[in-house]
């Protein structure tokens, strides 16, 4: 396997970050579980990939539905957390596009956000059809594009101060991109072989103290982290600034940040 670019990059990026990760953005990312496991059929019984698990919560989740679940993640850190949530699965190292399992090992494959954050989308798709049962249900969630207002308030603080993506960033090479629309996440499925691909748009209102949210990308975490690392302490503390002026909207009297967030959830089968 050839590692990309930007795959190295992701490596790099959540290397030591879990517990960032979980104090910050994890809570968000949790929203869909649900959804996720309910568009997959996850029940009593059901041999779960959790791919991508990242602090277990998913994984955690289908424990508790009776599922045997095994939870994969390339992020050594992110694996000890999810290990803890997740006693009852098995916890392994695992990198996309390459699966360490058999064939058709699967009913059912699941990924929360995983796609955002893999060089090769397609070819990652297709592995996941490949450990998946003939008949077996794949579920996936990723950020929808345009982004509503308070998903887009990290970033408009960043672009408020003026910041641009340095080189040692890279953005996914634009031959292995796709649409981050439901018509181009589906065709991105049915291009990896998979079957009745079908997409619906989750919205819902996530509150954090502002604090809360601005701890993530200042430790370092996801992209939006890592342009700030790579700013001087000047530069960081101009966006905080933004941050906190572009905030005022969505504050509410309780002093938590009521932040508009959407995602994609796409279902298909092998």
């Amino acid at each position: 396997m050839t590692t990309t670019a930007f795959d190295a990059y992701e490596r790099r990026t959540w290397a030591g970050r879990a517990e960032a990760y979980a104090g910050s953005f994890a809570r968000l990312c949790a929203h869909p579980v649900p959804q996720l496991l309910d568009a997959a059929a996850v029940g009593d019984g059901t041999r779960l990939l959790d791919v991508g698990t990242g602090t277990g919560t998913v994984a955690a989740a289908a424990c508790e539905r009776g599922a045997e679940v095994t939870a994969v993640d390339a992020e050594p850190s992110m694996l000890a957390l999810a290990a803890q949530a997740a006693p009852a699965a098995g916890v392994l190292p695992a990198t996309l596009p390459e699966l360490p399992f058999e064939d058709g090992t699967f009913d059912a494959v699941v990924g929360n956000f995983v796609l955002n954050h893999v060089g090769r989308p397609r070819q990652a798709l297709t592995e996941l059809r490949r450990v998946l049962r003939p008949g077996g249900r794949l579920a996936l969630t990723i950020w929808a594009v345009p982004a509503p207002p308070g998903q887009a308030l990290l970033g408009r603080a960043v672009e408020a101060a003026g910041l641009t993506r340095p080189a040692h960033l890279p953005p996914l090479a634009t031959e292995d991109d796709f649409t981050r629309t439901p018509d181009g996440l589906t065709a991105l499925l049915t291009a990896a072989g998979l079957h009745d691909a079908t997409c619906t748009t989750l919205a819902w209102d996530h509150r954090a103290t502002p604090d809360e949210w601005w701890s993530g990308p200042e430790a370092g975490v996801a992209f939006i982290g890592q342009l700030l690392l790579a700013q001087t302490p000047e530069t960081r503390a101009e966006v905080r600034r933004h941050f906190d002026t572009l905030a005022q909207p969505f504050l509410a009297p309780d002093g938590l940040l009521t932040l508009p967030h959407a995602a994609l959830l796409t279902t298909a089968h092998r």
